[in-house]
């Protein structure tokens, strides 16, 4: 029979926002107060009754038993967090305390939900980690790879994909991606790449599930049946505007994604864009640093870095290589004649040209005006080098026809190989200097005979 006071008392407990529960030895909710249809979504009807365990996140359980039996076996619970599944399917994290009643045969819960703080936490965290990962990766690669871990840690993210768009050739790359079922995103038709192009061409986020009303009628189809996977992609928003998207996908029949992992991983996502940025900025700085930017070949700093390493395999292996040092003649006459774009496309021709008389191995770089280098790496014999500046010299004194004029260049070609002329970089760069000085002032003789 109830006491007087229960009924006050129970109406009371009902104003209370943390949720008040007792759960009987079977496991069951004999009690629940209003403030648990707010937490969890089900009316008190709903839940009288049920088990208790069915309620928990699924990796929750195990421990969330172990804590009631520890409870039962009169061992108070203060601040115990799981994880919880509402009603509507979305996931809350729960701070229990909690105690046995002897007399009454129940155990007696207060719960308070502190999803809200675990997710400002989550995002704390998670900027941390990528600000983190974005000073520390030594290139985008290894910051996809970063990400992905430390996204996969708050919501379910074995397939993940990050898309970057090329505005000057209108193209979308995959840097990174990974789909057991997708395996190429760029292949025409590929659910990922529709799926980033729309993300980048909107910049909204992008949330597909199988209880969603409102999926795009393109997409409609993926998510059709209830236990599709779940799809949530995101743009990567930068001052300059959408550079790309990033998409996770759930198992099918998995944890579904909800508004607010959408927003998380918005959040996220504006710190991604920023990091991408700072390391396609610093890409393009060493690249300055490393490559002539008129012809797109490495420059004196990086052929010199490049030449130290060939030197010390040829010592190790005791092999040949090669310095061929490559001057065209008279070419000031070519920018006198027709102008410094005649004479910069002039250079990008013979650039071209030298890269098709040598190996993907070898280098050949522009040290300055109309100054080449071509390292020759791990020669079979010295006379190579030797074919290799006659097929150069065959191929640059063909014809070029630029801006309408009909261009004719002889190059002067010095040799050094190693070992015969030095051991050291700064003998064989003297000594193709040397004999490339020589080749030209036979070539201006003959000019003048």
């Amino acid at each position: 029979m109830e006491s007087p006071n229960s009924a006050p008392l129970a109406s009371f407990i009902d104003l209370l926002l943390d949720a008040v529960c007792a759960v009987d030895k079977h496991g069951r909710f004999v009690f629940v107060s209003a403030a648990c249809e707010r937490i969890f979504g089900y009316t008190p009807d709903e839940l009288i009754g049920r088990q208790m365990i069915e309620l928990v996140h699924p990796a929750d359980r195990q421990r969330t038993l172990a804590a009631a039996r520890d409870i039962m076996g009169g061992e108070p619970k203060h601040n115990f967090e799981n994880r919880y599944v509402r009603k509507d399917g979305r996931i809350v994290n729960i701070l229990w305390s909690a105690r046995w009643s002897e007399v009454d045969q129940l155990r007696i819960a207060v719960a308070r939900d502190i999803t809200d703080r675990k997710q400002a936490e989550s995002r704390q965290a998670a900027l941390y980690a990528i600000s983190e990962a974005a000073h520390a990766a030594e290139d985008l690669l290894a910051l996809f790879k970063r990400i992905h871990l430390i996204i996969g840690e708050w919501l379910p993210a074995l397939n993940f994909s990050v898309a970057l768009y090329d505005e000057h050739c209108a193209q979308l790359n995959f840097p990174y991606h990974v789909d057991d079922h997708e395996l190429q995103p760029d292949q025409p038709g590929a659910v990922t790449a529709r799926l980033c192009a729309e993300v980048i061409r909107s910049g909204q986020p992008l949330l597909l599930t199988p209880d969603s009303d409102d999926s795009p009628a393109d997409f409609a189809a993926l998510v059709a049946g209830q236990n599709a996977p779940c799809w949530l992609g995101v743009p990567l928003n930068s001052k300059n505007g959408t550079i790309g998207a990033l998409v996770v996908k759930s198992l099918a029949g998995d944890e579904r994604y909800t508004e607010q992992d959408k927003e998380l991983l918005q959040y996220v996502c504006a710190q991604v864009a920023t990091a991408i940025e700072r390391q396609q900025l610093h890409a393009r700085l060493k690249r300055m640093a490393q490559y002539d930017q008129l012809t797109q070949l490495p420059n004196r700093a990086l052929l010199r870095d490049r030449l130290k390493a060939a030197l010390a395999d040829a010592r190790r292996g005791t092999g040949h290589m090669a310095l061929l040092y490559v001057d065209l003649d008279r070419f000031k006459q070519v920018n006198d004649s027709f102008g410094h774009a005649v004479g910069d496309m002039l250079l990008q021709t013979v650039a071209n040209r030298l890269k098709g008389c040598v190996r993907d191995t070898d280098t050949v770089a522009r040290i300055g005006g109309d100054e080449f280098v071509i390292l020759l790496h791990s020669l079979h014999a010295a006379e190579d080098a030797d074919h290799v500046a006659g097929k150069i010299r065959q191929v640059l004194t063909q014809p070029m026809r630029l801006d309408g004029h009909n261009l004719h260049i002889e190059p002067s070609i010095g040799v050094a190989r190693y070992p015969e002329h030095g051991r050291e970089e700064q003998q064989l760069f003297r000594h193709a200097d040397q004999a490339m000085y020589a080749v030209k002032r036979l070539n201006h003789r003959a000019v003048d005979i």
